[in-house]
């Protein structure tokens, strides 16, 4: 009998990234993914549903972060001030796993299917904030818009963030609140 251990799921997904990382997301089986953890097949779908849910695994808690932060920013806050509000705080989490999102986004760039669903997520993320904003009494198209610009701001941040292409030193809320005062000078424009 294998003795219980802790952190399976945590387990679970280093291990995932760590094969994705080495032989990339196709090559790597379930079964290779629990050996590399010290835990079982069993184990692995009792937290995920495939493997692409390693990677895809906190999308839900993110939404739920990302709705509450929009709700909760303040009463006079504009749209767009109350989805930049949520993605920064949604960015400080990201930025607090740096390495490790980094090495996420390599596995998802070089795999088409794992891409898609990235852009599926993105979708869900910007539907859920709009929805928020609606909910804080925000009228379409404001609130569409707002979701929609605030996740392209986002979006343009994270790429910059996350190659190493922005300055050195720059953090991803940072990032977030820069490249939306460039969108506020591209509308003025």
């Amino acid at each position: 009998m294998v003795r219980w251990e802790p952190d399976a799921r945590g387990r679970l997904e280093r291990a995932a990234l760590e094969l994705y990382v080495e032989r990339g997301f196709e090559q790597t089986t379930v079964a290779e993914i629990a050996k590399r953890a010290g835990l079982t097949e069993r184990t692995f779908f009792r937290h995920f549903a495939d493997k692409r849910e390693v990677l895809f695994g906190g999308s839900a808690a993110l939404q739920e972060r990302l709705v509450t932060a929009v709700l909760d920013a303040p009463a006079g806050a504009s749209p767009i001030e109350a989805v930049t509000a949520a993605l920064v705080d949604a960015a400080t989490l990201l930025q607090a796993r740096r390495a490790a999102v980094r090495r996420r986004h390599g596995v998802i760039t070089a795999t088409a299917e794992l891409q898609e669903r990235e852009l599926i997520k993105l979708a869900a993320l910007t539907g859920s904030m709009a929805g928020a904003l609606r909910r804080r009494g925000v009228a379409d198209p404001t609130a569409s818009l707002s979701a929609e610009a605030g996740m392209a701001v986002f979006k343009v941040a994270f790429e910059r963030w996350v190659t190493g292409s922005a300055p050195k030193g720059s953090d991803l809320p940072g990032l977030i609140r820069d490249v939306l005062a460039d969108l506020r000078t591209v509308a003025a424009g």
